[in-house]
This record gives structure tokens, C-alpha cells and sequence, in this order.
């Protein structure tokens, strides 16, 4: 195609020319705007990190997101991109296996056997024999089984990039090479300013889609988007005299245990990848040069050296070859090892395309999202764990220096539920960090700061992990048993804090909250704000300070998230925004005694009377104020206070004190959210970008008087194609479940679940799960995969403890749960 002018103006700019830039282009394009779509490339397309990539993909995943879009991205590259654009992309389908060693590995593959039922996969748990069948050249000693994905396979970057762009070009994309930007600013009027070597171009949108670029490109445009270059080996093979006479290709293997890596065939030949778990190597950490093309480093093979001796003994066939070739190329890598795919912090109409470790195995169904939430204001997938607004200011670059070789390290090994990556820690610790330390608090980060998960003593870290029950499991329940006996005590301050205020906040809440917000001055709230389609941004609770303050608390994830949609949804409204959730921090005290307790600390009246339950009031405690929301979220009695962060460890004292002799005791986030599942309460796991609130069956909190953005969507139900049922499933004193687990009615999947946890009070494992609408109906017996065997279920019509909501409302002492 011949170069044409740079346009001066287009509605959208892509800067970046690999897989996921072109990808980008290819799906905006396939959704109507590819006459106002340009993207530029400073060299060739492919020229940076895409055209080293090895280009594996593989089913074996056990995040239900990824899952989605890499079965997208195989049904595209076997078949659907060629017949589209009439150009070859050199699939090969030979399938993989993905090996087990250990009992842990073996419940990995089993959970994520679930998970890939649930997606509807080929997929399935085989013995060392099966591998021997189909891959006979490989060493399966140790070996306790595998993962069979036979639909999985391998294809050339260079040649699927090129033909999502011919199909780009055919919708009227126009691509322009050898044209590389060099400044990316916000003009006043919002939209942004791209100047290249060859001209500028004005746009609405502009996308980061720069690869090892994306970083320093951000900074243009005063951002910080974390990601670290990482380089990362693999290793092609003279030809293999094996592999002369074979009539078909042999499975991808993927060895997490023995080669860090994968082993395959490159035509007749031998590859070897490997992600080393020692002395990772990051580059171009202050900026990537920009007269780097096609760019590979010498091969460091001390570095690689343990693993690559055990890939030829795990392949002996390969043991007396040569190397012919030595791939050593850089790869994006942000700090939790999940791409930065949605807007950027704190501006509008800027989305990032970048980040991303595996672009051919991620790229096209990550970028297909990102083009429906370009175009229609959400993607049709959860996208929270790749939404670049889940890091901070305090993600520097040091910092994420740290965690991208912490992550690279951790790339194959057994991604344990809630693993707890501890590189680069505190970096927001709460005024409570130390004291709960020593009283055996087990931390969890959420954005930067820190949360107890548990309190423990005298048990390694190791001991905490697995996907069936742990040790943790009988510290959550002397955890929840003492919240519902008596009282537990936690360190909320991680929530996220926001103050609106000024003459027209009411107004500017009123219409992005769906539920009514509070009348009068104490009131509480909770409420979800919506999109335009009706899809849930976020759930928040909302006190009213005062006639022109409200107070919004939501979970720590939400913190830019609910700061960008106010400053996005800003009219004519006069407001003032304040994050206070580093100033301020937050205690949650629950449990039959609070009141007692509490009382004993503050002169207010904490009477039923005079402090009504979901209302708010300004109290003194050891003589500092603070404001009490009587309001719980483990179904006890109980008030939320918020507090000035100098303040919090003095009240944190006064309460505890208080609360020795009525039985108060420390908790953390598993015995809350334990606590919640009892009470049917959904949280983040059930409330995300991809349902409505009728989906998620809280419809009771959109108002029907009013108008909210939103509101038509979310009032016209019509035919749900899932909705959120609350389930209890049979306990085998193994494994309980950890979320994404197959569902079925009568022997057909009919959903998955979102959120599973152990009851310690109703002795039952709960969980909520997505399902068809027609299997939501109390009394309803299902099946649910869990570690591979399938559990009896059953569908609830209310919460499994205190279903009539009594014990939070009580006013004379009720008795403790048993």
C-alpha cells in the first residue's frame, strides 16, 4: 500500500504497530469506526516485541477473562483472520499439554479443568500415558499427569499481525509506517494533540498500544504506567533427525516445574523457552532507545543454564544437537503480570494498549474488548484485572522494577489462589501496620495499601497456599465464630475515601447514583454507579455529611475508578472532590458486644433510639472525633469508624481495650468475606463491568423516580442472558472451591461461579455463580466442578445465616450464634 498524508484530524490515533496496536485497529474497525481510526508505526509493523514472540497460545487457563478472550483468539487464528482477509497466518493446531509433578501442580490443572469446562473448552485431565501417545520423545519421569488442550497450538506474530491489518485497511483504517510520534499532549478543549516526525494529528481518542515504548511514551502526557522490559530466552535447534519422519506436529509441552518454559516443535527442529526463576534481567529501565528495530540481545546463557540442562534431559533428542538460533528479545512486564488494557488514570480518552507479556496468546481478544469499551463505554468482559487504574502514585519506577522481576520469576510457577507476591512491600501501610504485625496480621496489598488477610503465628508462609483447604481455614473460623459470639475488630483503612462537596454534589450524585441517596444529614446509603449502558462501574456507600457534603467509602480497587467517573460525568454542577483515603483511615467493629464495647469508649448514645441503623454521626472516642456509621457488612451488630489517620491507633487502643474482657478479637478480609457470603452480601467478585444490576439481582437498589445515567438500560430487563444465584455446595474437607468453577443442571454447564467461601457458622460451603436465568430458583439441585470431582448444589432463596436481617438491627442483646 502506498504512503498516504498524514490527516491533521481523526477520531481515533494508535500509536504502535504490534500485535496488540494492530489488533486494536483490526477490532475498532469491526466495530464501525474504521474510517475514523489511524494508526502509526515508527518503523515496520511488528518490528518491536511481536516479531520475536514464539507465539504459543494455550487454553490451560484458570482466569475465566483470559479464558474468553484466548479461545476468541484461537477460533481466530485457525481459521476465521485467513477466510476474512485471504492472508495466511501459518496456524499450526498441534495441541499441548501442560505437566504435573506434585499434588499441587495436580489440583492447579484440576481447578483449571473447571474452569475451562465452565468456557465450554476441549480440555482435559490425562495420565502420563496419554502424553507418551501423542509426544513420545519426552522424559515423564515424575510426572503425575497433564492438561490436554488439543485444540491449542502456535502461529507466526508476524503473519497474524499483518492480516488483522489487511482486514484493518479493508474497513478503512489507515496505518502509516515509519512515522513515529514524538509527543503526546491534551489540548484545552480535551482532545489530544499526537505530533509525529511527518506532521501532527489532532483526535478525540488516542491509544498507548507502544509496547516497550508504552512507558516513557505515558510520560509525554504526564502519566505513570508501570511496566518494566524484561528479556526472556528461547533457544531453536539444529534440525532434530527424529522429527524427519513425523506426519504430524507433537503438542506444545509446558514444563512450569522442570524447564520454566515450554518445548516444541519449530518445523523439524526444537524450540525451547525459558523464564528463569533467578536473577531476572530488566532493560531500558529509564527509556528504550528509538532507533531500536527487530532488536535481540546477546544470549546470556549463565543465566539460563540449570533450566536449558534439564530441557535435554527432558528431551534427549535434543541433548547431542546444536543451537542454531538464540532468540533474547525484551517483553513489557507490569508489576502483577496482567496487561494495562482501559483508560489511563486521571484523564479522559486516553486507554492504554500495553503491557503485555503475551500479546499473540492475550492480544486480539484483550484488544476486541478494548474496542467495545472505545466505542460502546464497556468491554463485554470482566476487565478488572487488566484496567491500568488498579495501580497508583505510588507504583514508581523503581518500585515496579522490583515487582516486574518478582513477577517474571513467578511466570511459571503454580498460580496459588490469593498468592501473596510480597516484592516492594509496604508501600501504603496503615497507622495499625505495626501494632497488627505483631499480633500476627498476615497482609494482603490492595492498591498499595496494606490489608489483614488473617492473624496467625508459628506457620511458614509456604503452608498458607494451596487450592484445597490450608491452615487458614481453622484461623478464618476462630475468626468468624468470635464476630458472631462476641466481637472481632479490623483495619479497613484500605477502603477508598472520597469527599464531594459544594452547592450542587447532591445534584451531581443524584444522577450517577442509581438508589436514592440519603435525605438527611447522618444518612447512609449504598448505591451503585452505572455506565451508560446500565453495566455496573462501581458500588459505593454514600453518607451525607451535611446538607452540601457526602462521604463515599467503596472497595480500594475503585479509588481512580470512581474519581475518573465523577471528573468524566462533570456538567454544570459546582463541586469540589477530596481523596481522603490516605488521610483518613477506617476500623470495622462487629459482633454481638460492639455496642457494649464501644460504649465503653465514647459518651455518645449508641441506643437504637438515638443511633439508628445505616445512619451516620460525629462521636468522640479517647478523646478524638471521628464519625461512626452504624452499618455492617458481617451482619452483626456493628458501626464502620472513620478517622483522621493520626488519630487511629489511639482509637484502635481505647477499643481494643474496651473489648478484652467481652471477647474482642482481631480479624482480617478472609473471615470477612466468609462472613459476607454467609449473609448473601455480593462483593467485588459478583459486581463487575460486565452485568447489570438486574443481572446481578440487585435491582432493589435502582431507583424506578428517577433519573440516573443508566436508567433505561437498567430498567428494561427484558431477557437476562445470565443472572446471580446464591448456592450452597456439599463439603468433602478438601477443597471448598475458589471461584470460575463449572456449574450444570441435568449434565449441561449452565453458568460459573463467581465467589466461593466456607460458611464456618452454617457449617456450608456458599458460593455465588452466573447462571441461566431458568436455573435460578430456590430449591434447584445443580452440580459444581470443584478439583476436578463434581459437588452437589443447590440454589438458595435467602441468606444461609439470619435471614431476616435481625442481629445488625438488634437493640437488647440478642443471643450469639452458635
Amino acid at each position: 500500500m502506498s504512503q498516504q498524508n498524514l490527516p491533521t484530524h481523526a477520531r481515533v490515533v494508535i500509536v504502535g504497530g504490534g500485535v496488540m496496536g494492530v489488533g486494536l485497529a483490526y477490532h475498532l474497525a469491526h466495530e464501525g469506526w474504521g474510517g475514523d481510526t489511524v494508526l502509526l508505526e515508527k518503523a515496520e509493523l511488528t518490528s518491536g516485541s511481536t516479531w520475536h514472540a514464539a507465539g504459543q497460545i494455550t487454553h490451560s487457563t484458570s482466569s475465566f477473562g483470559l479464558g474468553k478472550c484466548v479461545d476468541y483468539n484461537i477460533g481466530l487464528y485457525s481459521g476465521k483472520l485467513e477466510a476474512e482477509t485471504g492472508q495466511a497466518v501459518t496456524w499450526h493446531g498441534c495441541g499441548s499439554f501442560r505437566l504435573a509433578y506434585t499434588q499441587d501442580e495436580m489440583d492447579w490443572l484440576r481447578h483449571t479443568l473447571s474452569v475451562g469446562t465452565a468456557l465450554g473448552f476441549n480440555i482435559e485431565l490425562v495420565g502420563p500415558e496419554r502424553v507418551a501417545q501423542l509426544h513420545p520423545f519426552y522424559n515423564l519421569d515424575g510426572v503425575l499427569g497433564a492438561l490436554h488442550t488439543p485444540d491449542d497450538g502456535h502461529v507466526d506474530p508476524t503473519n497474524v499481525t499483518m492480516a488483522m491489518a489487511a482486514g484493518a485497511r479493508a474497513k478503512g483504517v489507515r496505518i502509516f509506517r515509519h512515522t513515529r510520534a514524538t509527543n503526546i499532549t491534551q489540548a484545552p478543549n480535551g482532545e489530544w494533540v499526537v505530533e509525529t516526525e511527518k506532521g501532527t494529528i489532532t483526535c478525540e481518542h488516542v491509544v498507548n498500544a507502544g509496547g516497550t515504548y508504552a512507558r516513557q511514551m505515558g510520560e509525554w502526557s504526564g502519566l505513570q504506567l508501570p511496566m518494566t522490559s524484561m528479556t526472556h530466552h528461547y533457544f531453536v535447534t539444529e534440525p532434530v533427525p527424529e522429527f524427519q519422519s513425523l506426519d504430524r506436529e507433537l503438542p506444545v509441552i509446558r514444563d512450569d516445574r522442570k524447564v520454566s518454559g515450554y518445548i516444541r516443535m519449530e518445523q523439524k527442529r526444537g524450540l525451547i523457552g525459558i523464564y528463569e526463576k533467578t536473577n531476572p534481567n530488566a532493560v531500558w529501565i529509564d527509556e528504550c532507545p528509538w532507533d531500536y528495530e527487530n532488536w535481540l540481545f546477546d544470549a546470556d546463557y549463565d543465566r539460563v543454564m540449570p533450566w536449558l540442562e534439564e530441557s535435554l534431559n527432558r528431551m534427549p533428542i535434543f541433548a547431542n544437537l546444536g543451537i542454531q538460533r538464540e532468540v533474547h528479545g525484551a517483553i513489557s512486564h507490569p508489576p502483577d503480570g496482567n496487561p494495562l488494557i482501559g483508560p489511563a488514570p486521571g484523564v479522559r480518552n486516553y486507554w492504554c494498549c500495553c503491557g503485555t507479556q503475551i500479546g499473540i496468546g492475550w492480544g486480539p481478544g484483550l484488544s476486541r474488548e478494548l474496542a467495545r469499551w472505545i466505542v460502546h463505554g464497556a468491554a463485554d468482559i470482566s476487565m478488572r484485572e487488566f484496567d491500568p487504574r488498579r495501580f497508583g502514585t505510588y507504583a514508581t519506577k523503581d518500585w515496579q522494577v522490583v515487582k516486574a522481576k518478582e513477577d517474571y520469576c513467578l511466570r511459571h510457577e503454580i498460580p496459588f489462589p490469593h498468592f501473596n507476591r510480597l516484592a516492594g512491600r509496604p508501600v501504603k501501610p496503615s497507622p495499625l501496620y505495626d501494632r497488627l504485625k505483631a499480633k500476627g496480621a498476615v497482609y494482603e496489598e490492595v492498591y498499595g495499601h496494606e490489608r489483614p488477610r488473617w492473624f496467625a503465628s508459628g506457620i511458614e508462609q509456604r503452608d498458607y497456599y494451596g487450592f484445597g483447604r490450608t491452615p487458614v481455614h481453622d484461623m478464618v473460623a476462630t475468626e468468624c465464630a468470635a464476630v458472631r459470639s462476641a466481637a472481632g475488630i479490623m483495619d479497613i483503612s484500605a477502603f477508598a475515601k472520597v469527599e464531594v462537596s459544594g452547592p450542587d454534589a447532591g445534584a451531581l450524585l443524584d444522577r450517577l447514583c442509581a438508589n436514592r441517596l440519603p435525605q438527611k444529614v447522618g444518612g447512609v446509603a449504598l448505591t451503585h454507579m452505572l455506565n451508560r449502558h446500565g453495566r455496573i462501574e462501581l458500588e459505593t456507600t454514600v453518607v451525607k455529611l451535611a446538607e452540601d457534603r457526602f462521604y463515599l467509602v467503596c472497595a480500594a480497587f475503585f479509588e481512580q475508578r470512581l474519581l475518573d467517573h465523577l471528573a468524566a460525568h462533570r456538567g454544570a454542577e459546582k463541586f469540589t472532590v477530596r481523596n481522603l483515603s490516605t488521610d483518613w483511615a477506617a476500623l470495622a467493629l462487629n459482633g454481638p458486644r460492639a455496642r457494649d464495647i464501644l460504649a465503653t469508649c465514647t459518651d455518645a448514645d449508641l441506643s437504637n433510639a438515638h443511633f439508628k441503623w445505616l445512619t451516620a454521626q460525629q462521636i468522640t472516642v479517647a478523646g478524638h472525633s471521628l464519625w461512626a456509621m452504624r452499618m455492617s457488612y458481617s451482619g452483626e451488630l456493628g458501626w464502620e469508624l472513620h478517622i483522621p489517620r493520626d488519630h487511629a491507633l489511639a482509637v484502635y487502643d481505647a477499643v481494643w481495650a474496651a473489648g478484652e474482657g467481652h471477647g474482642l478479637t482481631d480479624y482480617g478480609s478472609f473471615a470477612m468475606n466468609a462472613l459476607r457470603m454467609e449473609k448473601a452480601f455480593k462483593g467485588a467478585g459478583e459486581l463487575t463491568n460486565e452485568v447489570t444490576l438486574a443481572e446481578a439481582d440487585v435491582l432493589r437498589f435502582a431507583r424506578t423516580d428517577k433519573e440516573y445515567l443508566g436508567r433505561d438500560k437498567t430498567l428494561n430487563v427484558g431477557n437476562l442472558p445470565w443472572v446471580c444465584a446464591y448456592l450452597e455446595i456439599e463439603p468433602d474437607d478438601r477443597h471448598d472451591g475458589n471461584g470460575g468453577e463449572a456449574v450444570r443442571l441435568h449434565g449441561k454447564v449452565i453458568g460459573s461461579t463467581a465467589s466461593v467461601a466456607y460458611g464456618h457458622t452454617v457449617g456450608k460451603i456458599l458460593a455465588f455463580a452466573y447462571v441461566k436465568p431458568h436455573a435460578n430458583v430456590p430449591g434447584t439441585e445443580v452440580e459444581v466442578i470443584i478439583a476436578g470431582s463434581p459437588r452437589k448444589g443447590r440454589i438458595l432463596g435467602a441468606p444461609a445465616y439470619d435471614p431476616d436481617s435481625l442481629r445488625p438491627r438488634a437493640d437488647l442483646q440478642t443471643e450469639p450464634a452458635q
